[in-house]
């Protein structure tokens, strides 16, 4: 597998010069590029974005990589730089198959939350789409990326990137010192729990080099071997009073002193499992910190990419209407453009749910309709904004202030429920039949929406998992609980693979109980030893 190299050709756009408004001389002509004219274009870009439209951007940087570097990048989670793991390769492996026989393509670009913002453009791609992508990625994304709340929450684009240098050189560190195969058991088990890796109430981290991580590790394990001392464990201990023994695991006190519950096990595997050596805690707490970068794209994949589509289908048409763009790179755009917002009906053989580009543009050209030219429906829907003649700045504060489920809620209109033909059906699986439970009247639109919003909410669709019980001074024994929803358990194979990997983590017995959410009646019971 190939990374960008070192030399990878890489634009400082801070640099670039303005052109005039007014010229009509296209940008250029044919497919061909140089990057003379992704300058000149992308100063273009800029100027619309950043100038007209007032976008809010990090700095971007731009670097040219051939198809097998966007392969590798697909295969690594898209980071700039990642530590060495085999599923990588494998996924490089299927994917690098698949696109060679024709079985799937390549996005034409890629981009990283980061600050710069870095966007990867392939050298494939014609000129028009080097202008479509850095129209959608440079501006849109990158706006999206600095602007909504759970980026800034969530993420520390000015550190990510340093972050993950300390992290690569870490992985790659332990695997000298430790071996290939210690470092990816750590890893495998990491992963497979990278899911239950994130605490939905995070506090503001503070930037800081990787030198600076670098520093903190060795901090930790410095003040771990200082106050460490064997002979602790010959000193007699008090017996617990009756009166606060947990019946199966440890004592309240020592449960209340752990935290318990806690809905990030990664975190409380880090900090508390018995027999963790301090770098297997290390690796633990890097996948953790990434599991946390990538939570809010989850939570805004289709306010992301709709944002990016609606900008740049924006300033290509304006670049268009100034005469910049032929007519001939104007017919390449429609023809990208409409494969990427096109929505494949439910019986279609490439049907695979709802299009997130093509929902998240067509909200958005929609709600600049409604503040533009709103109907008698419009302002019965949407009074706050329905006629204000200020899209931009509507669209801006939804962007900011939002994310899928909210923005569903709050934005889908009638008119795009009817457009999509959308309606409600209700399947249950002890029923003989499913049933329609909303269409579009009054009562419908209103079930409709918020039946799509739940289908985006994260917290849903997630299995709700917890430690809840842990008994550190006894039988060593981990208890996770599973609160079902809507009566669906675990998949058998997977919890077991899974809680495999929970128990090679903690060193003793794991027990996994599924309780019924409302209830709390215990509905099926897992148990899984570590490997001798």
């Amino acid at each position: 597998m190939s990374k960008p190299k070192a030399d990878t050709p890489v634009l400082d756009t801070a640099s670039l010069s303005k052109r005039p408004v007014g010229g009509r001389k296209p940008l250029y002509e044919g497919a061909d590029w140089n990057f003379d004219q992704i300058k000149a274009a992308y100063a273009e870009i800029e100027r619309i974005g950043v100038g007209d439209m007032k976008l809010d951007i990090y700095p971007n940087q731009i670097e040219v990589i051939t198809a097998e570097q966007m392969l590798d990048a697909y295969a690594s989670t898209g980071m700039p730089q990642m530590y060495r793991h085999w599923s990588f390769g494998k996924t490089f492996a299927r994917e690098e198959h698949m696109y060679k026989r024709g079985m799937r393509s390549l996005a034409y670009e890629l981009v990283i939350n980061s600050n710069p913002c870095i966007n990867y453009i392939m050298e494939e791609n014609s000129m028009t789409m080097q202008v479509l992508v850095l129209a959608h990625a440079a501006m849109g994304h990158n706006h999206f990326f600095k602007n909504n709340y759970l980026f800034k929450q969530w993420t520390d684009a000015g550190a990510i990137l340093d972050y993950l240098a300390f992290a690569k050189g870490y992985v790659a560190e332990c695997e000298e010192r430790y071996g290939l195969d210690e470092v990816e058991s750590v890893l495998d088990a990491a992963h497979a729990l990278m899911g239950q890796g994130v605490s939905r109430h995070p506090s503001r981290r503070k930037s800081r080099t990787s030198a600076e991580e670098g520093k903190r590790e060795e901090d930790r394990r410095a003040y771990e071997e200082s106050t460490f001392s064997d002979l602790w464990r010959t000193v007699p201990r008090p017996p617990e009073p009756v009166a606060i023994l947990a019946g199966a695991g440890g004592s309240q006190r020592e449960q209340a002193s752990l935290g318990l519950p806690e809905e990030n096990i990664l975190y409380f595997l880090e900090k508390n499992a018995p027999k963790l050596e301090p770098w297997k805690r290390e690796l633990l707490r890097i996948v953790r910190m990434l599991a946390q970068y990538f939570y809010p794209q989850r939570q805004t994949k289709m306010m992301n990419e709709g944002c990016a589509t609606f900008v740049h289908y924006e300033i290509i048409n304006q670049l268009y209407e100034e005469g910049q763009l032929t007519e001939g790179a104007m017919l390449e755009f429609l023809h990208s453009h409409s494969s990427v917002v096109m929505q494949p009906p439910y019986d279609h053989p490439h049907y695979s749910g709802i299009n997130p580009y093509a929902l998240g543009f067509a909200m958005m050209r929609d709600i600049k309709r409604i503040c533009e030219e709103p109907t008698h429906e419009d302002r019965d829907w949407f009074p706050n904004f329905a006629g204000n003649g200020d899209a931009l700045g509507t669209l801006k504060e939804a962007w900011s202030d939002l994310r899928d489920e909210s923005f569903i809620l709050q934005h889908l209109s009638p008119k795009v429920m009817r457009d999509f033909r959308l309606f409600e059906v209700h399947d249950e699986a002890v029923a003989p039949i499913a049933s329609i439970r909303a269409i579009h009247d009054e009562q419908g639109y209103k079930r409709v929406r918020r039946g799509l919003a739940r289908q985006y909410e994260v917290g849903v669709q997630d299995p709700d998992l917890c430690v809840t019980d842990a008994d550190l001074s006894g039988t060593r024994r981990l208890v996770l609980t599973h609160r079902v929803r809507d009566g669906i358990l675990l998949d058998k194979e997977a919890c077991e693979r899974t809680l495999f990997h929970v128990a090679r983590l903690w060193g003793y017995r794991v027990r996994l109980v599924e309780t019924d959410g409302e209830g709390g009646k215990v509905l099926k019971e897992h148990e899984a030893l570590p490997m001798p």
